[in-house]
Formats: C-alpha cells, sequence, structure tokens
C-alpha cells in the first residue's frame, strides 16, 4: 500500500511539474505561443524575454511553487516522525516536479526530424521550490546568491545550474548540524543532473562563447563603445 502511494504521489509530481504556467501567462498577456520566441523553454527565463519583467517573475514563482507545494504533500503523507527513510520521498517528490517542468506530458510537439519530442523549462525555478518545500529559510540562501551570480556573470543558464550547487551547500551544512536529514544534501546532486541534461545547448554555446548574456551585461555589451 504505501508504495503504490509513493508511485501516486511521485506520478501526481510529475503531472503539476509539467503544468507550463510560462505557456500560459505568455498566451494570456502577449497572445505569442513561448515556444516559438527565443530558446523556446517555458521558464521565468523566456517568459521574461517574450512578455516583461513581471510574465517571467510570476512563471517562476508558480513554478517554484509547484515543487515546494508538492514536498509539503510528501512531508504530510510520509513525514520524518514515521521514518526516516521517508526522507527519499521528500526529495524524489521535487525531483519529480523538476523532471515534469522540463519534460512536460503536456508539451508534445514534433522536432526537425518529425519524432515526438517533451518540450518544457530548465528546472532551475523548481529547483529553488524543491529546497524551500525542505527548509523554508533557503530562499532566502539561495535566490539572493543566484541572484548575485546572475547580475555577476550575467549568463541565466550558470545561474540555473548554480541553484542546485547552492541547494547542496546548504543542506550539506544542515544535515551536518543535526539539522536535516542527510538526504536532503543529496538533492542538489541529482537536480544538478536533471539541470545539466536540460541544458547541454546551452552548455555547448558557453564553451564556443556564443551564449546569450542578460541583465545588465547584456545592456552593457548592447551600448556603443
Amino acid at each position: 500500500m504505501q508504495i503504490l502511494l509513493a508511485l501516486g504521489m511521485l506520478t501526481l509530481a510529475y503531472v503539476i511539474g509539467s503544468i507550463p504556467f510560462g505557456l500560459v501567462i505568455v498566451k494570456l498577456t502577449t497572445g505569442q505561443d513561448i515556444r516559438d520566441i527565443e530558446s523556446g523553454r517555458t521558464g521565468g527565463t523566456n517568459a521574461m524575454r517574450a512578455a516583461g519583467f513581471w510574465a517571467g517573475l510570476f512563471t517562476a514563482l508558480f513554478d517554484m511553487l509547484k515543487a515546494t507545494v508538492m514536498v509539503w504533500v510528501a512531508k504530510v503523507i510520509f513525514p520524518l516522525e514515521t521514518s526516516l527513510g521517508n526522507a527519499w520521498l521528500h526529495i524524489l517528490s521535487p525531483l519529480a516536479v523538476i523532471l515534469g517542468h522540463n519534460y512536460s506530458i503536456f508539451l508534445i510537439r514534433r522536432n526537425e526530424s518529425g519524432r515526438l519530442r517533451l518540450r518544457g523549462g530548465a528546472g532551475g525555478a523548481p529547483c529553488v521550490g524543491g529546497s524551500v518545500g525542505m527548509w523554508a529559510p533557503s530562499f532566502m540562501i539561495i535566490v539572493p546568491l543566484a541572484a548575485a551570480i546572475l547580475f555577476g556573470i550575467g549568463y541565466a543558464s550558470v545561474t540555473t545550474m548554480s541553484v542546485a550547487l547552492l541547494s547542496t551547500i546548504t543542506f550539506t551544512i544542515l544535515a551536518i548540524m543535526g539539522l536535516a536529514p542527510w538526504q536532503y544534501a543529496l538533492y542538489g546532486i541529482f537536480a544538478e543532473i536533471l539541470l545539466v541534461v536540460a541544458l547541454l545547448p546551452n552548455i555547448r554555446r558557453l564553451i564556443a562563447g556564443q551564449e546569450r548574456l542578460v541583465g545588465w551585461r547584456a545592456r552593457r555589451k548592447q551600448k556603443p563603445q
């Protein structure tokens, strides 16, 4: 019974993660299909490119909440008080959300070769949301540091990958202090794998020096010298 309940919860997490808030918000505000704009992803960064700052912000917040809510659900159904092993389900739930977010069952399209392909985002916002669900104050650590990285480096892809690393560092420290299960420290590692796979095209552009800049660095680059 517990196994079936866990499988049902993880399936629900994937479906909830698949909700493309970026697609909905951009469609409602501009009438455009976000999949046809810039990177084609449905996350906050591309929503901002497509429909402005507020569209990007609300997309990121809703995408974050998808994972936060599913961690809360996991904690209610499988509390640590019952078994410390339930911590695995606390991290698997937001990972399933990230998987749904990156490869949404609602966003099936044929690629250039005619094959069906699942579309979505890169997973940064739901990765943060999972951390917040496990320990709410992590928001005040991960988000400001990620914002500083974005401001300093100017690459959204690097910032996205950094949130999983920041989560790992945060929960490793908490685990050492005895304030969180050690499984929580592994969440960022598994999330990083999902983020890197989704961002492989961006990583290739980074290596080639062709990745898009965002924020003040992008504006600075556009100014005539």
